[in-house]
């Protein structure tokens, strides 16, 4: 895939330095070199950030990461086409082998204090908003993406584009998976293993596939 929003010299100096720099163990003052040398790469990257040895990114420039942010071994991060954006806030949590997949002119923001649990999954061809202090348990698949195929003639990139939002304070399970279009109110709790295709209220308790509410906690 083509890095469309750099130039060869841009990533060249992107690739040698994670190449050089990103498996230095933190024993090593690993911490402190990624902490120094990314700034020159990245479109911003605040001080105090734990970037453990072994996390990859793509499209740098394109990336922005606050203060207090943890991202773990296997970490992938990718915001190399066109007008890409992924934005990580204060004090979130990237366990291991997190995947962030901006695909062209897309925006992902993950909010404040959001935790994201192993082998999780967010890929937009559309934008993905998670709100502040969230928990996305492992081996969740959030997927801002589907395609058409009407006849033998639809291409396969051929997406519906509608974006997800996450609001505050929501709580998935293992393995939940969330399908393009769907909005999932504050303070809702989403039971493992399920598969979200429709809106969930604020304060819902929602199971199942596709997922349903079974409880409201909201408060009238």
């Amino acid at each position: 895939m083509m890095y469309q929003n750099q130039t060869v010299i841009e990533r060249l100096k992107e690739l040698v330095l994670i190449t050089c720099f990103g498996n230095v163990p933190v024993a090593c003052l690993g911490l402190e070199l990624r902490n120094f040398i990314y700034k020159s790469i990245f479109k911003r990257i605040d001080n105090h950030v734990f970037i453990q040895e072994g996390a990859k990114f793509f499209g740098a420039k394109c990336i922005e990461i606050s203060q207090l942010v943890h991202i773990l071994e296997g970490v992938c991060i990718d915001a190399r086409d066109v007008n890409s954006h992924i934005l990580i806030k204060d004090g979130v949590i990237l366990k291991k082998r997190v995947t962030i997949k901006a695909l062209p002119s897309t925006k992902i923001y993950i909010g404040e204090h959001t935790l994201i649990d192993d082998d999780v999954y967010i890929i937009g061809l559309e934008n993905i908003k998670i709100g502040k202090n969230c928990f996305i348990g492992d081996n969740s698949g959030i997927f801002a993406m589907n395609h058409v195929f009407k006849d033998i003639n639809t291409n396969f990139d051929s997406g519906i584009k509608k974006g997800i939002v996450i609001e505050d304070e929501c709580w998935l399970g293992h393995g939940v998976t969330v399908i393009n279009g769907v909005t999932i109110g504050k303070g809702c709790v989403i039971s493992p293993n399920s598969v979200v295709t429709d809106n969930i209220p604020p304060y819902s308790n929602a199971e199942g596939i596709p997922a349903r509410v079974i409880k409201s906690r909201q408060k009238y």
